[in-house]
């Protein structure tokens, strides 16, 4: 299984000047790709072969005066950025052909200066190294300080350098581990248990255990407003408007930080726990448009399931999915009556066929589990997660976007 191990990065003032000629190479590179492209299409001639694009748009493009400072940086970045031009492509075409999983991708855009990410990719033959010192050595950029987290499980196969929007730099690793050591790495547990999300509390399990929601974003809804309210104020194209964005970034950043560190850990916590893990397949998407938007959007369901499907598949634990449409809110979790839907403010009802009282969340949890197949303390599911490629490693990481499929 591939995972992604990023860290901080502290680069000084020459190196920061050489990323950024290495962020506005491989951007020139792409556009012009996308730009051949679409001359062809406009043209009606066939698309340009990779090949191809690469011998005019950087070898035959480097002897040009107007492309001359093509050289200035790793031709490797430069061949990378053309990679991601032809899977940006092919994603496309295969999301216009329905055989793309997941949502349809758009055609692939013009990328600008001003885009809040900024990202190069080295892979082995780029010859960057970490060196013995601990520094990062790329290629024409130099030895770039870097904040070791933790220790790399494996010798990296690439490394990605991101420029986020808070202008903070990263190194992201991606590295190919043995799953049979990952799995020993895991006490052996026949527990399992069910999960209920929510917004009142962020879950609530079928042990009756109840995990209270951070609100991460309300919490820091103040500190955001004055920082827009403040940024709103200034003159565009202005430096301290530049200022001002970036105070706003850092204070959405380090929301997305907490939030992404507090799921890191629950998840972690309840997989190292449980050999099996029910949860419900619930409609972000549609529940984004309700007034409890700002809330859900809070509480990033989808990412903290997502990584409850990767470490599960990494760690050999099972985790399942039931319907969404399964009525765990209305099914006596002690009798298996089914007494009907409950508005949501009724947080506790009596079973009218048994009269057991119950914990609307609780209660949910234990048929949550009970609809996966899953027993109280042993898991019994002939389920085998897919693996998931290069994902987010646990606890302790910088926060940021992780890349599709860069790997």
């Amino acid at each position: 299984m591939q995972l992604r191990y990023s860290f901080r990065l502290y680069p000084d003032a020459g190196q920061r000047i050489a990323l950024a000629k290495a962020f506005g190479c491989a951007r020139v590179v792409f556009n012009d790709c996308v730009r051949a492209r679409e001359d062809a299409r406009t043209a009606g001639r066939p698309f340009p072969k990779a090949g191809e694009l690469s011998k005019k748009l950087i070898t035959q493009a480097k002897q040009t005066a107007e492309r001359a400072w093509l050289g200035e940086v790793s031709a490797v970045v430069l061949q990378q950025s053309l990679r991601d031009a032809e899977t940006a492509y092919k994603n496309f075409f295969a999301s216009l052909k329905g055989t793309r999983k997941g949502p349809k991708a758009g055609s692939p855009r013009f990328k600008s200066r001003k885009d809040a990410r900024q990202s190069i990719r080295f892979t082995a033959n780029a010859r960057w190294k970490i060196t013995d010192g601990g520094r990062l050595e790329l290629p024409k950029v130099g030895a770039v300080k870097v904040k070791w987290s933790r220790a790399l499980p494996a010798i990296p196969t690439s490394v990605t350098v991101v420029k986020d929007a808070a202008g903070r730099f990263f190194a992201s690793f991606v590295v190919d581990t043995d799953p049979a050591a990952d799995a020993g790495r895991m006490p052996e547990s026949d527990r399992s248990i069910g999960i209920d999300l929510g917004l009142t509390h962020f879950a609530v399990l079928s042990t009756g255990e109840k995990i209270d929601s951070p609100r991460f974003l309300r919490r820091a809804e103040k500190k955001l407003k004055k920082a827009q309210k403040n940024l709103s104020r200034k003159q565009k194209g202005s430096r301290n408007r530049e200022k001002a964005r970036l105070r706003v970034a850092r204070a959405h950043a380090k929301v997305t930080d907490a939030r992404k560190e507090f799921h890191h850990q629950l998840s972690t916590r309840l997989i190292s726990e449980n050999q099996g893990i029910a949860v419900e397949s619930l409609s972000v998407t549609g529940l984004a448009r309700t007034k409890l938007a700002k809330s859900v959007h809070d509480a990033g369901w989808s990412q903290f399931v997502n990584m409850l499907e990767y470490k599960a598949a990494r760690y050999g634990r099972t985790l399942i999915r039931i319907g969404r449409f399964e009525p765990t809110s209305q099914t006596c979790s002690t009798c298996g009556a089914v007494d009907g839907p409950k508005p949501l403010d009724v947080r506790e009802w009596t079973c009218t066929a048994c009269g057991t009282v119950h914990d609307r969340d609780h209660n949910a949890a234990i048929n949550v589990r009970t609809a996966a197949g899953l027993a109280a303390t042993a898991c019994g599911a002939p389920v085998r997660p897919e693996p998931v490629l290069a994902q987010r490693e646990e606890t302790g990481s910088h926060g940021f976007p992780t890349e599709a499929r860069a790997a």
